[in-house]
């Protein structure tokens, strides 16, 4: 019987998770209920874990807490997709809950899934029952109620994997579009596989998959880095970096405003523990000084930058963060070459390139945000998998405010920055947006990427697949017939403009076609065509 986890235990039990998801990615993305050509749940879970198993072999921590604080940092950075986002809030509570100890009984343990699921729920605006959430929540329960008679971490394991296969079965008779689909939850499945891996690693019976080909989504960022600078930028001489616990009580605001006197490039983090700084300055021992009036000094680093710009300038040149002058910013996630630029063209700051089958990490979108010059930037995710992922960085970014607007597709976030008014108020532009992209009703046409029985539709793969704000409106080989079906849906709404998004697998003269077809249908309308350029989906049509 074993009644502790070591952090090198909880290390391995993470890589060997890792590894499981990884492989089993592709069989997670195939119980997806959409037949749409979309490297979804199984994609987004195994990235955002294997960003914390990247840095825990990078930094090989050896305590527990080492291997908590390493977890919660890249889980949160690493996040993607609305699947990855919850994996990583589950996982970021038991790394919370497991920081500061040297090893974990099984009530600490099952305490810390606990506190992950809760963090989780909390996350979700609407949390849907038979999904992830429940899964994780039953099997946290389960581990809870071992551990209040029991000690044995290893019986504890396996009880909450056993309840999370038991809740997984469920899924399918709880969720009615799963029940319909005739699957059970995909991010469910992923969390099962989590937790399977990691019992047979505390068991030592782990056997590692064959490896995987690497995910074709684009690779997380390493982050902002501040040691890269031309000699004629530094204004400050000394590159000073430090950790200071929170003891005194004194608010970390106070720490910045005293910095932005006395330097500049200034990045303030702090949590419940710690205040992590970063500053530019030509006072290091001023600074260091009013740090210790918020409690001793974990680690310290002063640089002079104007001594290492030699060295410096021969290592690989990284972006810097751009100073808040602007009142407002904006970024906005997209795929296609047509979109980007289009986005540019209304004003966007910054684009971040993504979408459907390649959701941006909680860090791709962030440096971008600090890319924005403004003092408050919204963020337009575009696709519903990536607004949680969005939603992320508020907490992250400590010299800016970001703005979310909860964007579902790419016409939405057209139609939003069209209302954008640099005289107005943060409230009057968030209300704009808002009730801009209410007005939008998107189209959007695909093909099927499987067969498929779905809401008493039978599907064939290759056949066109046509959604209307988010919901399947049909299938079909022949695109005309999918044309006719969103035209009468279009109808009802009584559209002032329609506007054809074409993608990068249709030429011009096809995308006239379809544009002259829905015109000759909805006559009263006012139509546009525009190359978008995006992948995945042949047409994206907006009615407003």
């Amino acid at each position: 019987m074993r009644e502790y986890i070591s952090g090198a235990e909880f290390r391995d039990m993470l890589l060997c998770a890792s590894a499981a998801l990884e492989a089993d990615k592709q069989k997670i993305n195939e119980l997806n209920v959409f037949p749409v050509p979309d490297g979804d749940t199984g994609t987004n879970m195994s990235l955002t874990l294997s960003s914390a198993a990247k840095e825990l072999r990078k930094k090989a921590p050896k305590t527990l807490t080492e291997v908590a604080d390493i977890t919660a940092s890249a889980l949160l950075r690493g996040a993607r997709g609305n699947s990855g986002v919850i994996l990583s809030l589950l996982f970021r509570g038991i790394s919370k809950r497991l920081k500061g100890l040297d090893q974990a009984t099984a009530a600490q343990f099952a305490a810390a899934m606990n506190e992950g699921v809760e963090a989780a729920y909390k996350a979700v605006m609407k949390p849907a029952e038979g999904t992830v959430l429940t899964v994780s929540r039953l099997a946290a329960a389960a581990a809870v109620e071992f551990s209040a008679t029991g000690s044995d971490i290893g019986l504890m394991l396996v009880c909450a994997h056993e309840a999370a296969k038991a809740a997984l079965a469920e899924t399918i008779h709880i969720n009615p579009v799963l029940t319909r689909a005739g699957v059970v939850d995909a991010g469910g499945y992923g969390y099962c596989t989590i937790l399977g891996a990691m019992l047979a690693s505390f068991q030592g019976t782990f056997v590692a998959p064959e490896a995987a080909p690497e995910a074709t989504a684009q690779p997380a960022s390493e982050g902002a880095d501040f040691s890269s600078f031309d000699n004629e930028e530094i204004t400050y001489g000394y590159c000073t970096e430090f950790i200071a616990a929170r003891e005194t009580g004194k608010a970390p605001e106070l720490l910045r405003a005293f910095l932005e006197s006395i330097g500049d490039c200034v990045v303030v983090v702090d949590d419940d523990d710690i205040i992590k700084v970063h500053v530019h300055t030509d006072e290091p021992g001023r600074v260091l000084t009013e740090a210790l009036t918020y409690g001793q000094l974990l680690t310290i680093k002063v640089e002079n930058m104007r001594q290492q710009h030699t060295k410096l300038a021969d290592s690989e040149p990284k972006e810097r963060i751009a100073p808040p002058e602007n009142n407002y910013g904006y970024v906005a996630v997209c795929a296609g070459d047509g979109m980007k630029e289009l986005f540019r063209e209304l004003g966007c700051d910054r684009v971040v390139t993504g979408g459907q089958t390649m959701n941006p990490s909680t860090q791709d979108i962030l440096k971008e945000v600090l890319q924005t010059p403004a003092k408050t930037v919204f963020v337009f995710p575009n696709n519903k998998n990536i607004i949680m992922a969005a939603e992320q960085c508020i907490p992250l970014c400590t010299d800016r405010k970001i703005v979310v607007i909860p964007t579902k597709t790419v016409p939405q976030g057209v139609t939003a920055m069209l209302s954008a008014n640099p005289d107005a108020t943060e409230e009057e532009l968030t209300r704009a947006f808002t009730e801009a992209i209410d007005t939008v009703h998107t189209a959007q046409i695909t093909y099927a990427a499987r067969d498929s029985e779905f809401d008493g539709l039978t599907i064939h793969a290759g056949e066109y697949l046509a959604l209307l704000d988010g919901a399947l409106l049909g299938s079909d080989s022949e695109l005309s017939v999918l044309l006719d079906r969103l035209s009468e849906a279009f109808r009802p709404f009584d559209p002032a403009v329609v506007t054809v998004y074409y993608g990068c697998d249709v030429q011009e003269d096809q995308a006239r076609s379809t544009l002259d077809a829905l015109a000759a249908s909805l006559p009263e309308a006012e139509t546009n065509l525009i190359d978008g350029g995006q992948p995945v989906y042949y047409y994206m049509i907006a009615a407003e």
